[in-house]
């Protein structure tokens, strides 16, 4: 079954868009909703107005928050793997 593109109007940073994606547009607007807040946050602590730096630096914060929660999954990801390596040898020296 193909997926239906749809418009979704969004504003980020005092500038309206129209996206167009599969995506729901209830989704697109909490991700417009968050890219919006980190500018917004950037914003508050550089000395710019210039939205394109501002974008690029909410774009790296947004990033690095990416590469460390991808970071703890995989570590949490070996925990488990371990623990259970570990769990199946007791089960097996039980059985």
């Amino acid at each position: 079954m193909a997926k239906t593109t749809t418009t979704t109007d969004v504003e980020i940073f005092g500038s309206s868009y129209h996206v167009r994606g599969d995506k729901d547009p209830e989704l697109l607007q909490e991700l417009a909703s968050q890219v919006d807040g980190k500018m917004r946050e950037i914003a508050q602590q550089v000395s710019t107005v210039d939205t394109a730096k501002i974008a690029i630096l909410a774009a790296l914060n947004i990033a690095d928050e990416l590469l460390q929660c991808r970071k703890q999954q995989e570590g949490e990801r070996v925990e488990i793997q371990d623990k259970v390596t570990r769990l199946a040898e007791r089960l097996e020296g039980v059985l």
